[in-house]
């Protein structure tokens, strides 16, 4: 049980981490995807729903492609004694990537249903469009980019194929619910295994009753 519990920490803490990293980025994406009016909008939106439809082991090849010590980004890394590959670092990139998409379309619905009438108000009183962000359209959306928040972080927890591409099935280290599960039972660890299954449809079912019932409140359609 020990061990259950380490893996379930390891992840729940990953994917929380994964999740805040994923915000300020996803916030930014729905808002332009709800407001914006632009050349390549569509192709914009195409790009982050992306990894919703590929498969998560294609996803993460790309990411291992762009963070291997010869990859673009990760020779970058490279030169400041920055491991990514294998590493806790690349679990939590890989949960973010595939956990964005979600919250992107999940703030996205709240953004587009909030009344601009109120934010002409604040901008005709004078308040500069951060603040009108920040006081008005953030505020009012808020339901719908917490139910996004936690939709992503329900992603997260269950994420597998691209973190066994980039970051393997390292125990203590990268060896995730998800991972772990598929590990124990190639190995034949058939009890682990669905003692984690239970784990992870225990966080999954709760996960999905919150987003449920924070939209459900908050009469979103999303």
């Amino acid at each position: 049980m020990l061990e259950i519990a380490r893996i379930t920490l390891l992840t729940v803490a990953m994917a929380t981490a994964a999740t805040i990293i994923t915000l300020p980025v996803g916030l930014f994406l729905a808002w332009v995807l709800a407001r914006g009016r632009f050349p390549g909008r569509s192709l914009l939106e195409t790009f982050v729903t992306l990894p919703l439809v590929m498969p998560p082991v294609a996803t993460g090849l790309l990411l291992l492609m762009l963070l291997a010590p010869r990859g673009p980004l990760g020779g970058l890394f490279e030169r400041f004694g920055i491991e990514i590959v294998f590493t806790w670092k690349a679990v939590v990139i890989a949960m973010a990537v595939m956990g964005l998409p979600l919250l992107v379309r999940t703030a996205r619905a709240g953004f587009e249903q909030v009344d601009r009438r109120y934010e002409s108000v604040a901008a005709t009183l004078g308040a500069r469009p951060l603040r009108v962000f920040l006081t008005v359209t953030l505020p009012l959306a808020l339901p719908a980019v917490a139910a996004g928040a936690v939709l992503s972080f329900a992603r997260a927890v269950g994420e597998f194929g691209a973190t066994m591409m980039i970051a393997g099935s390292i125990p203590g280290s990268t060896r995730t619910l998800a991972v772990a599960i598929y590990s124990f039972a190639e190995t034949g660890r058939d009890t682990q295994a669905a003692q984690l299954v239970a784990v992870s449809a225990g966080l999954a079912f709760a996960a999905l009753w919150l987003a449920n019932w924070i939209t459900g409140r908050a009469g979103l359609r999303t």
